[in-house]
């Protein structure tokens, strides 16, 4: 994403499966590397037949091409778990400004799990997608691009559009092809982007999802650190923990039944790979979304209260204060800002903590000099307490 004829913004500034899912709160480790295709369940029928749909773009691998992201690895494996730090810096003009954002889709198997890969299909290479970031009243061009090695088509519908299908039509692509079309942004808030090919929650447990905020004219209150964090679920035939590529199953999407939930695109995306990092004192700002596509989030911090929660994501309405958890369902997104004033380690959990039993826990890691005065308590190995 960059302003015409400007530079771009810098961006800011293993357990076993037997083991019960609660050491996810302690963190797991370890990647396996894959390049099969998919694997979708027969139930998903006709319904899976690019030509019949429109598309979302989606972007080349192939050496040599013109290619907006980089395939990331971890311990050697592929691995799209996007860094809650990545996000633009803030606005600080005070004028609207014609804004390009690029994307493109890339399908490639990754990290799911220890030992674990699934088949993604991602904006940029990443899940969740790029964080995009623009002013009300700015004229946004969008540009997506569809990976020529792409099996499906695909397409991009951002909630922050006033138009048909937030842009869905005007970029389906089919593979090898690039779609554009430009919007203006009238609403302030944090909004959801996704795929909108059908069936739509298939693209979107894939991964296709992201988050787009417009800032209003004067901008946010300034912090000392944003991170970029979304919710999404997983469908697979196989159970959890099975090892191997697993299999994306259309009827346990269906039915609701998700194998796995996940911060960031993976197990363990916010505890090994990318805890988000803070020092004492600091203020805090995670911009919180939920891809979904079926799952209501009660999303909280162990051993923290948010000072501010934008609810709905909206940033014209007041904040509410002093809040323990909040309610984000699909297709939404919040704002929440906290000081950090007591080091340690802090667990980011869905409240509806059987889900972590599935894979959902990422760590906030605060340094500094203890602070008695608001914690006193006697050193143990395992002060989160979870």
């Amino acid at each position: 994403m960059k302003e015409l004829d400007k530079a771009e913004p810098a961006g800011k500034p293993e357990d076993e499966a037997t083991v019960s899912r609660r050491n996810l709160l302690l963190g797991t480790a370890g990647l396996t590397l894959g390049t099969a295709a998919l694997g979708v369940s027969s139930a998903m029928g006709q319904e899976m037949h690019m030509a019949e749909h429109t598309g979302h773009s989606s972007l080349s691998a192939s050496a040599g091409s013109s290619r907006l992201y980089d395939i990331n690895t971890f311990e050697g494996t592929t691995d799209i778990a996007h860094d809650p730090a990545d996000i633009p810096a803030p606005i600080t003009r005070r004028e609207p400004a014609t804004v390009r954002v690029d994307l493109e889709t890339v399908e490639v198997e990754a990290r799911l799990d220890q030992g674990t890969t699934y088949q993604f299909w991602t904006f940029n290479g990443r899940v969740p997608g790029p964080f995009i970031r623009v002013r009300v009243g700015d004229t946004v061009e969008v540009h997506l691009k569809n990976n020529e090695n792409s099996v499906m088509m695909h397409n991009v519908d951002l909630h922050a559009v006033t138009g048909p299908g937030g842009g869905a039509g005007a970029t389906s692509a089919n593979p090898g092809e690039e779609k554009s079309f430009t919007f203006k942004a009238l609403h302030p808030g944090l909004y959801v982007y996704h795929c909108a090919v059908p069936p739509v929650a298939m693209h979107i447990s894939c991964g296709m999802y992201g988050l787009i905020l417009v800032e209003p004219e004067e901008g946010l209150p300034p912090v000392d650190r944003e991170f970029y964090v979304m919710q999404g679920e997983i469908y697979t035939e196989e159970d959890f923990g099975t090892k191997g590529l697993l299999t994306t199953s259309y009827d346990k999407m269906v039915a609701e039944q998700p194998t796995y939930f996940v911060f960031n695109g993976h197990v363990g995306a916010l505890t090994d790979h990318y805890p988000l990092t803070a020092k004492v004192g600091e203020t805090v700002r995670i911009f919180f979304g939920v891809g979904g596509p079926n799952f209501t989030s009660s999303f909280h911090v162990i051993g923290e209260i948010f000072d501010k929660a934008y609810q709905l994501g909206s940033v014209v309405s007041p904040p509410i204060d002093s809040v323990q958890s909040i309610m984000v369902p699909p297709g939404s997104a919040n704002i929440v800002e906290f000081k950090v004033e007591v080091p340690g380690r802090y667990v980011l959990v869905d409240h509806a903590l059987s889900r972590a039993e599935k894979g959902l826990a990422g760590y906030l890691v605060v340094e500094g000099e203890p602070n008695l005065e608001v914690f006193d308590a006697p050193h143990n190995e395992n002060e989160s307490g979870h």
